[in-house]
């Protein structure tokens, strides 16, 4: 396969019939702040993206790696991530929590890399593994699609693009970009993996609600905190996490469908398709929803367990909270900030 960068290059300002940007981050924005994202996008194209999308595919994952592993526990992020790993393995030393912090930040900068080469990772092309495709099929017998979930996983940006190779008339989600270039720039590159059409959060729920009345399929990431859902464990602490992805399986008689992804290679991966999960909707709401939260909360863990290292370890999954328990106490500058 050839890797040159021509044929994955997106035009920064290409039209996208599909691309919808919610108007609440635009019309709150102040004059000082549209200049400042002008400055932002100018930046992109420049100094990231076209330098990027210049070099082979594991050229750029390659720099990605070797940057953000320099640069990342650097930064005030590497709090969250010491913090994080702190919670979900309490029994592991600070040597082995500084070693995953790194390779964290490794992962995160080969997904900065090949981002410019999103279409280079078109399952045809031979850099995706795809176990189990067969479980990717909605249940059109029944007139049935499918709530595929997934987390922040690897370089979960390629989960779209397996899913645009096998399932038709796919509905996706998606956080918008403040920076309304950078969105745009974003969106146009996701585009080079198939034209499914990207909802975004909050204003895209009818299109998931219409997909699945009309038997098609949506997908959604599940793994990040939010606040107005529901606290169930994950490695052990509860977490406050989206009830979405269960209530609209509910509503529609759907299979819930996780997806994993590991890499496997420089710039090549394994996305594998796991069972589904049936919300039980003989049971009372509130239970059906717990019952199915913690199945999928389950199932994350045992995902980031397998791959410590490939997890965005960046967010805040936990209430800050549970950082001023004893345990957190006794975290050194150099825990905190050692390379």
């Amino acid at each position: 396969m050839s890797d040159a960068h021509v044929e994955n290059e997106a035009p920064p300002q290409a039209e996208n019939p599909a691309y919808v940007r919610p108007k609440d981050i635009d019309n709150r924005s102040t004059r000082a702040q549209r200049i400042l994202w002008a400055i932002e996008t100018f930046a992109w194209d420049w100094v990231y993206w076209k330098p990027f999308n210049a070099m082979s595919v594991e050229r750029a994952s390659a720099v990605g790696a070797s940057i953000l592993r320099t640069l990342g526990p650097r930064t005030s992020k590497q709090k969250v991530v010491v913090r994080n790993l702190k919670l979900a393995f309490p029994d592991w030393d600070d040597d082995q929590i500084q070693t995953v912090a790194r390779q964290a930040w490794d992962n995160l900068g080969r997904i900065v890399g090949e981002m410019p080469h999103l279409g280079a990772f078109r399952p045809e092309l031979g850099r995706i593994d795809v176990v189990h495709p067969e479980k990717l099929l909605p249940l059109k017998h029944k007139g049935v699609g499918s709530v595929f979930i997934s987390g922040h996983l690897s370089n979960w940006e390629l989960f779209s693009a397996v899913l645009n190779h096998h399932v038709p008339d796919l509905q996706l989600t998606h956080r918008a970009a403040n920076n309304p270039g950078v969105d745009q720039r974003i969106n146009a590159a996701r585009m080079q993996l198939g034209a499914a059409p990207y909802s975004p959060k909050g204003i895209g729920t009818r299109d998931l609600m219409r997909a699945l009345a009309s038997g098609r399929s949506v997908a959604l990431m599940n793994d990040q905190k939010f606040n107005q859902g529901l606290a169930v464990p994950f490695f052990g602490h509860d977490a406050m996490t989206a009830p979405g992805p269960t209530r609209l399986a509910l509503k529609y008689g759907a299979p819930i469908v996780p997806m994993s992804n590991k890499r496997i290679g420089p710039a090549r991966y394994r996305v594998e398709v796991h069972d589904p999960i049936w919300p039980d909707a003989s049971k009372p709401t509130d239970e059906a929803l717990y019952d199915s939260l913690l199945q999928i909360n389950q199932f994350m863990e045992a995902r980031i367990r397998e791959a410590p290292a490939e997890w965005f370890w960046m967010h805040n999954r936990w209430p800050k909270d549970l950082w001023a328990k004893p345990y957190f106490s006794d975290i050194s500058s150099k825990s905190l900030g050692s390379m």
